[in-house]
C-alpha cells in the first residue's frame, strides 16, 4: 500500500465516493477492498472478485475474501469469483473496476491458460461499467518499446500499450497520474527484486466508458 497521502490522491483520483459501486478485480489481501468499503459506506457496494483463473492458489484467495466479507461492518462487500471474462455476469453495474497491479498478469500464461485475453477482459469491463464509469488501472512500467514482452519475465508492461488496448474496447482516456512515477527505476529488473520491490515506476491511468 502507499502512505496517506498517495492513497488519498489515488482514491480521489479513482472518483470513489459515498455510494460508489466497485469492483476490485484481483484483491490479494483484500487491502483496497476494506479501504473501499469505508468509502462506499453503506449505501455503496464493493465487490472483491477474485479470478477463477488464480483462486486455485493455496493461499485460498476466495475463501479469504468470503472471511473479510463477513467482518464486522463490511455487509457492503460481496466476495465473488468467476472467469475474468465472465466477471460482468458475478457482479451488478459498477461505477468504478480498480485494477491494481494485475493489467499485466492479462499477458502471462498463468492467467491466458483458461483462454483469457486481454481484449476480452476490457470488453468485458466495459460490459459491466455503468456509462461514465471509470476503468482505473495502475501498474508497473516497461521500457519504452518493450511492449508486452516483459509481463510474464519481470511483470512489467509498457504503458502505451496498456492504453492502446483498453481504448480498443472503446473506453475514453480521461485522466493520467505520475504520483506514483520513479525515474530512477531502469525498466530492466523483476519487480519483486529486493532493489525495486515496491518502489517500481507505476503509470496511473483513469479510462471512461462514454
Amino acid at each position: 500500500m502507499y502512505d496517506q497521502s498517495k492513497l488519498s490522491e489515488l482514491i480521489r483520483f479513482a472518483r470513489i465516493t459515498a455510494g460508489s459501486t466497485v469492483i476490485d478485480v484481483y484483491p490479494g489481501d483484500g487491502d483496497w477492498t476494506r479501504v473501499f468499503s469505508g468509502i462506499v459506506g453503506p449505501e455503496g457496494r464493493v465487490y472483491s472478485f477474485v479470478p477463477a483463473e488464480v483462486a486455485h492458489f493455496k493461499n485460498d484467495p476466495v475463501g479469504r475474501m468470503q472471511t473479510l466479507a463477513n467482518e464486522p461492518g463490511r455487509e457492503n462487500v460481496g466476495a465473488v469469483s468467476a472467469a475474468l471474462v465472465a466477471m460482468a455476469e458475478a457482479t451488478q453495474p459498477a461505477d468504478v473496476l480498480w485494477l491494481h497491479l494485475f493489467y499485466h498478469d492479462l499477458h502471462t500464461t498463468l492467467i491466458q491458460a483458461r483462454g483469457a485475453t486481454a481484449a476480452q477482459f476490457n470488453r468485458a469491463v466495459y460490459e459491466r461499467l455503468k456509462p461514465g464509469g471509470s476503468y482505473v488501472i495502475v501498474d508497473h512500467a516497461a521500457a519504452a518499446g518493450a511492449g508486452t514482452s516483459d509481463a510474464q519475465s519481470l511483470h512489467r508492461i509498457e504503458p502505451e500499450t496498456v492504453r492502446e488496448e483498453v481504448e480498443a474496447a472503446g473506453f475514453v482516456l480521461d485522466a493520467e497520474s505520475a504520483l506514483l512515477a520513479n525515474k530512477d527505476d531502469s525498466h530492466s529488473i523483476k519487480v519483486f527484486d529486493p532493489s525495486i520491490k515496491g518502489e517500481t515506476d507505476r503509470f496511473v491511468y483513469r479510462f471512461v466508458k462514454p
